[in-house]
């Protein structure tokens, strides 16, 4: 640590501090006749003594600064990333794996010593930071999003390099090749598994949609890949619930074969339906693993119809439109105002874009039937009984939107919310907004710099229906910023689903309510919630509520909801692939409430699909970022080839800190010396 002194004032006023000093202690001391008893020796120190006391005191009132200087330096970071999926334990090197390479690592470790910092990275369909020991049991692989992460998380910090423990299969992602252009360091791959190409028939993976609605007819694609095995006719037989319901005969034309087979499914009945594809097993193949793959779909018994409705022509309409038609549950239609005879009793929500005074019957025809509406850009309030604004000469603002942070009729997702804080405005009417009782805000109007709590979109429910308003007109502006800073419209999309998803599903008026997911892949975390309610509809969470679990070997396993300030949750875990039916129970004003349900955990089975290794994706790596290729036993060499590069070196950083003369601890006990050495002499001397 180093330390300078800074004085900034001028220079004559620590001469004018010894002068005062030196007056008021001679004055004290020299000039009073009652002191020559005692002995100059003493005397003369006592005068000293207050001298400096005084000449320190005064010192405060000018302007003293020391900046001290701290050095540290900070070692590179070695970044240790380690497939954990199962591909990785499926071939010949699983034994290395469980056995030799944690010690490996250690030495490789010991080899650089303690000039480098290290940090362990365990990843599959995610990843994450842990020094456990691999299990090797992740379900996926995405390479891509580990390299994500890590730009994220240690782009301003000293890390020197990563060592990228994998065999090079991602069934998950971009290609991470393109992924490692942003990283500042080299990735240096160790490459794990057998490249050698073997004799494999494979249903590599079966596109179909998750949803399909009752009486349809709707395709399953199965992607079939085949090795080794040209010039033979393999068979895919298509099940449900054991039952063949079709199969199809392929001929494989090359060695290295890729092809498609489509199969026509009918959605029937209503419900979760499990569908497998099985191939022929061929006796020379060593992975069987992958000739069979299950998929999930479930049947909607109907779908909830929209209408929207617009004066003109305007490019918010298409927004809206697009936004709605990536969701299959919705069925949309367009249709303008002065062109329309609409059964609006068909309709389960009805959109209207630039509501205007003279539609105020259509209002009253929507309430009346208890259909849902959302208007968005209107530029009249008569008739929206909670809203009320008054346009002053029809002018308007530049509006951006402010999230309400105590909204709470849905969840919003992160990115989401971090998409609302930077949208451009809108314009809204100008003027002055009230809004009724029981209505809820969830976002509101930032004029320039100054965030109002006039309403930018706002929901009502009164009596069972539900409604919302969007005041802005400017929606397809939004769009292209989200497309601009994502490359997608998913977080668009979501804001607009979310609010027609409230808006057009009906409330539950049961006291008990339990939510649980249809379909839930393996990987996740299977997650409950539940609702009491009082007679009086009131949100309460004195009962408790159990549950019971059965799985499909008819083994019961039994849960308790934890408390939250509304409502019940109850986090299950990850479960094993199957079918599980579930029983919940609760107890509300002596009477037994219970609600049962079924939900299915999808076997993720991506990780079966390729067992070969792709060792050139990690040499592309490599190659990309200035790193270097290497095999088990690379203890050694790897550590050398890190030390000799001169890019991975420690950094020094510099700081500093101002202080003044009141803020130093050893200045106060300098000057507390010095008085208390004074008094000791006054009172051996002086009495005094």
């Amino acid at each position: 640590m180093q330390s300078n002194l800074i004085f900034s004032d001028p220079w004559y006023l620590l001469v004018l501090c010894f002068v005062v000093a030196l007056f008021l202690s001679a004055l004290l001391y020299l000039q009073n006749k009652k002191n020559k008893e005692v002995p100059g020796v003493a005397l003369k120190l006592m005068c000293t003594l207050r001298i400096l006391s005084i000449t320190f005191i005064l010192f405060l009132l000018l302007h003293f600064f020391f900046k001290q200087y701290t050095n540290q330096t900070q070692e590179p970071l070695i970044l240790l990333a380690i497939d954990n999926s199962h591909s990785m334990v499926a071939g010949s090197d699983s034994t290395y794996l469980s056995s030799a390479l944690q010690k490996e690592l250690e030495a490789f470790k010991k080899e650089l010593g303690s000039d480098f910092r290290f940090k362990t990275i365990l990843f599959g369909s995610e990843s994450k930071n842990s020094e456990e020991t691999p299990s090797f049991k992740e379900k996926e692989t995405d390479i891509h999003q580990l390299l994500q992460d890590v730009e994220n998380n240690y782009s301003n910090t000293n890390t020197g390099a990563m060592v990228l423990i994998s065999d090079g299969i991602y069934n998950k992602g971009a290609n991470p090749v393109y992924s490692s252009e942003k990283l500042g360091f080299p990735i240096y791959p160790i490459a794990i598994g057998d490249t050698t190409e073997v004799t494999d028939l494979a249903i590599q993976k079966i596109d179909h949609n998750p949803f399909s609605y009752l009486g349809n007819i709707f395709p399953a694609e199965v992607v079939l890949k085949a090795q080794h095995i040209k010039g033979k006719e393999v068979t895919l037989s298509l099940f449900e619930k054991g039952i063949k319901k079709e199969e199809k005969k392929i001929r494989i034309n090359s060695d290295l074969f890729t092809g498609t087979v489509m199969f026509t499914l009918q959605a029937e009945p209503a419900g979760v339906h499990k569908y497998t594809v099985k191939t022929d097993l061929l006796p020379e193949e060593k992975n069987t693993e992958n000739n069979s793959h299950s998929f999930l779909v479930d049947v909607i018994d109907s779908r909830y119809k929209i209408l929207l409705l617009a004066n003109a022509v305007h490019p918010d309409l298409g927004v809206v439109k697009d936004a709605l038609s990536h969701n299959i549950s919705y069925e949309l239609k367009t249709a303008f105002m002065n062109e329309s005879n609409e059964d609006l009793g068909k309709y389960n929500l009805v959109i209207v874009h630039g509501y205007q005074a003279i539609q105020g019957n259509l209002l009253t025809n929507l309430r009346n039937k208890n259909i849902p509406y959302f208007l968005i850009a209107p530029q009249a309030s008569d008739n929206i009984q909670y809203l009320r604004f008054n346009p002053a000469q029809l002018k308007q603002n530049d509006a951006e939107p402010v999230l309400n942070p105590s909204f709470s009729l849905f969840n919003l997702s992160d990115e989401l919310k971090n998409m609302l804080k930077d949208l451009p405005a809108v314009k809204v009417p100008f003027g002055n907004y009230s809004t009724a009782n029981g209505t809820e805000i969830m976002l509101s109007q930032k004029i320039g710099i100054v965030e109002t709590d006039h309403p930018l979109l706002v929901f009502n429910e009164n009596a069972g229906l539900k409604s919302a308003v969007f005041t802005g007109d400017g929606l397809w502006k939004w769009k292209m910023r989200d497309y601009a800073e994502k490359g997608t419209n998913a977080n668009f999309n979501e804001f607009l689903s979310k609010i027609v998803q409230y808006i057009s599903i009906k409330n539950d008026k049961s006291l008990f309510r339990v939510n649980a997911p249809k379909i839930i892949n393996e990987n996740e975390e299977v997650t409950l919630n539940a609702e009491v309610f009082n007679k009086s509809y009131e949100a309460i969470t004195d009962p408790e509520v159990s549950l019971s679990l059965v799985n499909e070997q008819n083994k019961q396993f039994n849960y308790t909801f934890s408390k939250s300030e509304k409502l019940y949750k109850l986090n299950l875990g990850r479960l094993l692939p199957g079918e599980y039916s579930f029983e919940a129970k609760t107890t509300e004003s002596g009477n037994v409430l219970m609600k049962k349900g079924k939900f299915t955990v999808k076997e993720m089975q991506a990780e079966k699909a390729d067992l070969v290794a792709d060792h050139q994706v990690l040499f592309k790596l490599a190659e990309k970022t200035g790193g270097e290729l290497f095999y088990k036993n690379f203890a050694g060499k790897l550590a050398a080839e890190i030390k000799k590069n001169k890019l991975i070196k420690p950094i020094t950083y510099s700081s500093h800190q101002t202080l003044s003369l009141i803020d130093l601890k050893w200045f106060f006990f300098l000057l507390l010396l010095f008085l208390s050495a004074e008094w000791y002499f006054r009172k051996r001397y002086l009495s005094i």
